[in-house]
């Protein structure tokens, strides 16, 4: 402790694990501090047995019946990777898949008035076969995504007349008949991955990017987007531990934080145990700096154990279900992520759903009702509200630089958006990232 860092990190979730890797390889000289006894914080995966404990109360034990306690491994704050994503551009920028193994989820899906779980469409061919879109939608869904796939921000001959860097989303729609369509809630909400409609009044060009990517991401593997890691998203910061390791970073857990250390305004050090770390600059998850964050909200999410796959998911062992605000008069859209034993993170034949959204009432639990209804019957389900904050300012003046806390959605882009952000705060420079080429043999992807 008692030496000089370039930057000392406090929480070991996976924000974290990520800027403590990216700064070590960069070469600054980090020590990386958590008041808890294992890796992770809000990202960890727990066996049964740490679930009950955390979210039930000491003394409290599952049952055999759900089977073994170590081969569960839960995660607390749930999130897919989107297999052509920026968390993934970064695993191959810092080349931490050399310590993980990930398998495809089987499939994606939207819920619609009325209860009905739909396939995603995710192309102009898928436009015309799916049972979500109306028959008198179909052909103007197919020239939309055909226009969408087609689209290059560099080449007008794509443009079709748009100029999607000005023009609206709600105009796009508009020009292909689609104004008033239920599909754009799917469309904006399944595919384009946004928590709210402002993205309708904003130029159309992020929102065609995200559809690109939401597609790129199917054509890997061909399910869905998404992939997930095997025995739980708790290995995530533990491999961008071990590349901040590597290259010299010193780690340390079950170390409390005392104080943060000021000389005119601006931090120089973290206080633990009576020693001080000195340092140019901290990092750190908005629980420990509570003077300077904001609240946000609130997330619930439900962790349910089930026997059985989601009903009308075509019997699959992992999916995701995005539930449109529009489509349950809610202000914000509900997840459900489901996976299981193929992942490594339950007993065999059992499966994990979680579903989250954003409190909106003080009744939080009605508000999954929705979703658990979903799900079918259920073995156990444990609920956890947690509070959400971000930074009151940018960190630049006092060398204080926090992360926010996760939000809702069942993915990870947002999460490494605000990773992103925090690098460049601290650095002043935009991470260039350059995904490595694996050689042949060293794909670590299951299908």
């Amino acid at each position: 402790m008692n030496e000089d860092y370039d930057v000392v990190v406090l929480g070991t979730g996976l924000k974290e694990c990520i800027l403590s890797g990216l700064l070590s390889v960069g070469g600054k000289k980090v020590l990386h501090l958590d008041r808890n006894n294992y890796y992770g914080a809000d990202c960890a995966s727990l066996n049964l047995e740490q679930l009950y404990t955390k979210l039930r109360g000491e003394g409290q034990k599952p049952t055999a019946a759900l089977g073994a306690s170590r081969d569960y491994n839960v995660d607390l704050v749930p999130k897919f990777i989107m297999a052509n994503g920026l968390l993934v551009q970064m695993l191959l920028h810092t080349d931490v898949t050399r310590y993980l193994e990930f398998k495809s989820v089987d499939g994606s899906y939207v819920y619609q008035k009325g209860g009905k779980i739909y396939k995603v469409p995710a192309t102009d061919t898928e436009a015309l076969t799916s049972s979500l879109i109306g028959l008198l939608d179909k052909n103007r869904a197919r020239k939309l995504f055909g226009f969408i796939h087609d689209y290059e921000d560099a080449n007008p001959k794509t443009h079709d007349g748009v100029d999607a860097a000005k023009v609206p989303m709600k105009d796009v729609f508009k020009k292909f008949g689609l104004d008033g369509s239920s599909l754009i809630d799917v469309v904006g909400h399944a595919l384009a991955l946004y928590t709210n409609d402002d993205y309708l009044s904003q130029p159309a060009l992020e929102t065609i990017k995200r559809i690109q990517l939401y597609a790129e991401s199917l054509q890997r593997f061909g399910k869905s987007p998404y992939i997930y890691p095997l025995y739980g998203l708790g290995e995530l910061p533990q491999g961008f531990a071990r590349l901040s390791a590597i290259y010299g970073g010193t780690y340390m857990l079950n170390k409390p934080v005392e104080e943060i250390v000021y000389e005119g305004g601006v931090a120089v050090g973290v206080k633990s145990e009576g020693e001080v770390a000195k340092c140019k600059y901290i990092v750190g998850d908005p629980s420990y700096f509570p003077d300077k964050v904001r609240k946000t909200g609130s997330v619930i999410r439900a962790i349910s154990i089930l026997d059985h796959p989601v009903p009308n998911t075509n019997n699959n062992e992992s999916c995701q279900i995005i539930i449109p605000y529009n489509t349950v008069g809610r202000k914000n859209d509900i997840y459900i992520g489901l996976i299981s034993f193929p992942h490594n993170v339950a007993s065999k034949g059992k499966y994990i759903a979680i579903c989250s959204t954003t409190v909106e009432s003080a009744d939080p639990k009605a508000e999954l009702k929705v979703a658990l209804d979903v799900l079918g019957p259920v073995l156990e389900t444990f609920y956890s509200v947690v509070d959400t904050f971000e930074p009151t300012s940018d960190g630049v003046q006092d060398k204080v630089f926090i992360t926010s806390s996760y939000d809702a959605t069942s993915h990870f882009e947002t999460t490494v958006q605000d990773v992103l952000n925090v690098y460049r705060r601290l650095t002043g420079e935009e991470l260039v990232m350059k995904p490595k080429v694996q050689a042949e043999g060293e794909q670590k992807t299951e299908d």
